[in-house]
């Protein structure tokens, strides 16, 4: 149960995290509003695996999300 919760809680932060990533992804190109989601995912991925100013922690935790993953909680918002 504790796992789960902690799951939960990486989704929450993975996903706040992934919108602050598009918020910085949208003000630097306008167009991506756009774009289909699998190039934003794409482009959101690429950006956060650049480094684009992101901790350690902030790092670990989008590693392991895949394009898709990243579509799938982009669109959950």
């Amino acid at each position: 149960m504790l796992q789960e919760k902690k799951k939960d809680l990486d989704g929450e932060k993975q996903k706040k995290l992934l919108l602050k990533l598009l918020e910085k992804l949208s003000a630097e190109n306008g167009d991506l509003y756009y774009q289909s989601s699998s190039v934003v995912a794409r482009q959101i991925r690429e950006y956060a695996q650049a480094g684009s100013n992101l901790n350690a922690d902030e790092r670990a935790l989008l590693a392991p999300l895949t394009q898709r993953d990243i579509e799938v909680l982009l669109a959950l918002h």
